[in-house]
Formats: structure tokens, C-alpha cells, sequence
């Protein structure tokens, strides 16, 4: 499937996989940061915003939203491991693509890792009732419900943020990613030897603890790899404390072991 995708800056490339009901635009204050010094790939998945939608339940599963990436790399000449970051869903996708196409990854960036079927107030434990939901009464009503009402613990204005950009999808691709992947997340395991030569850097919020408890299972004890927990922030890191999560990131790029040698070269 072609998915939109859009590129800016140049350098080194990263890629940024958004999460459930978000895009490419979710991303836009870290590429403002990140374009100076860094070729950056943002891309709305299947079902979201303005990449196909389709009607058939079988077109959404995880293994399709990594042959989807695998696609977008191909497509942009992108044949070089790539520093590969996701939030939620999003990080889910990058996780199981490292694990697929390991030499395509330089590094990863785990942000806001689901909880998955493990937790019993994931997103993944109601995920059938909230696509059920979107067909019933409409993407607006479920969103209320489940996402940015009352009881949903999202201040008044992340849910107006959150509130918009969940109203741009389809009700067909919404509840397809709820039945197809988000119902299916296995609840996360410690990282193992697939991925140790690939540096990793996990990232939860404080006001996140589904995130946070997934980040220590991820994490074990594998003590390569890097963690970070943004004070102040809830699951939408990058939106609800973006100053210091793009501080986070790209502190992390420039820690990576050849970061000096490519960064001399731009």
C-alpha cells in the first residue's frame, strides 16, 4: 500500500512512526527540531488520516504496517540503516520491524511503548468494545468515550489537540487498527540478543504508568539500553511536554557511537 509520507531537512535520515489515531502532523515540532541537521520521514499509516483506509477488516494487521514501512524505505531510496522512532503504536511497528530487518535499523527510539494485552487498563483491553463503539455511534462519540472525556484523565486542552486530530480519520480505518493490531499487542517483552547490536533508547512519561510499567518489562535487564521518563508528561510525550522530549531525542542522537563522525560531515 502507498501510505502518505513527507520528508524535510538533510543529513543523517530518521523515521517517525505516529501513533493510534495520530499522523505525520503529530510530529511537526520534533521535525522543526530535527531538520537542520537531520533528513527526517514522517508518514501517516494505513487507516489514518491521508493514507488509505480500507474497508476489508483483513487490510489491518501489524505484519502490514511493517511491510507498509519497508515499502516507504524502498521507495525513498532509503537503503541505509535508518534511526527508526515510534510512539505507541508506533513504537510497537518500529520494535517489530528491527526485530524483522535488523540491518535497516542504526538505532531505535521507543516512545510511549504500549502496555498491550498485559495491562488491564490498556487501550488493547478495550479495544474491540471501543471499535464497536466507532461503528455504533460514530468516531466522535467514541473518542469522547474512550480517549478525551471525562474519566479519560486528559487535561482539557491535550484533549482538544488529541480531540482534532482523531476526528480527521475514517471510521473505517479506526476501528480496522482496534480489531486488526491494537487487540492483538502481546504484552512487551525484555528486549533480547536479536537486537543487541542496535543502540535503543526508551522513552515513557510520568503521568504514563501503563508506559512506564511496559518501558521495565522491555528493558529487563539489559542495562545497554537507554530509558528516560519525561516529568510532567502523559502518554502523547512529544505533544504534552515537547520541549523536553525533543531535548531527549535528539541529546540521544548525538550519542549515538558514529553521531560525530556523520554530524563532521554535513
Amino acid at each position: 500500500m502507498n501510505v502518505f509520507s513527507q520528508l524535510a531537512g538533510s543529513g543523517p535520515e530518521v523515521v517517525l512512526a505516529h501513533g493510534f489515531a495520530g499522523s505525520a502532523r503529530n510530529f511537526r515540532g520534533l521535525i522543526r527540531a530535527l531538520s537542520p541537521d537531520f533528513r527526517v520521514l514522517t508518514y501517516d499509516a494505513r487507516g489514518h488520516a491521508r493514507s488509505p483506509a480500507p474497508h476489508d477488516p483483513q487490510a489491518y494487521s501489524m505484519d502490514l504496517l511493517v511491510s507498509d514501512l519497508l515499502g516507504l524505505l524502498d521507495g525513498e531510496g532509503m537503503t541505509s540503516p535508518v534511526v527508526l522512532g515510534g510512539l505507541s503504536m508506533g513504537a510497537a511497528t518500529a520494535l517489530q520491524f528491527a526485530r524483522m530487518y535488523p540491518s535497516r535499523v542504526r538505532a531505535l527510539v521507543l516512545i510511549s511503548y504500549p502496555l498491550g494485552t498485559g495491562g488491564s487498563t490498556g487501550l488493547s483491553g478495550q479495544a474491540l468494545e471501543f471499535a464497536q463503539a466507532i461503528e455504533d455511534v460514530g468516531v466522535e462519540a467514541a473518542g469522547e468515550k474512550f480517549v478525551w472525556g471525562p474519566g479519560s484523565g486528559t487535561s482539557r486542552e491535550m484533549g482538544k489537540q488529541v480531540r482534532a486530530g482523531f476526528l480527521e480519520h475514517s471510521a473505517q480505518g479506526l476501528a480496522g487498527i482496534l480489531r486488526g493490531v491494537i487487540s492483538k499487542w502481546p504484552a512487551p517483552m525484555e528486549l533480547g540478543s536479536e537486537l543487541e547490536e542496535i543502540p535503543v533508547f526508551v522513552i515513557s512519561g510520568e503521568m504514563d504508568p501503563d508506559s512506564r510499567r511496559a518501558s521495565e518489562l522491555l528493558v529487563g535487564q539489559n542495562h545497554h539500553i537507554q530509558t528516560k521518563v519525561i516529568p510532567g508528561a502523559g502518554h502523547v510525550v512529544n505533544l504534552s511536554q515537547p520541549v523536553s522530549f525533543n531535548s531527549a531525542f535528539i541529546d540521544f542522537l548525538h550519542r549515538l557511537p558514529d553521531a560525530g563522525e556523520v554530524l563532521s560531515g554535513l
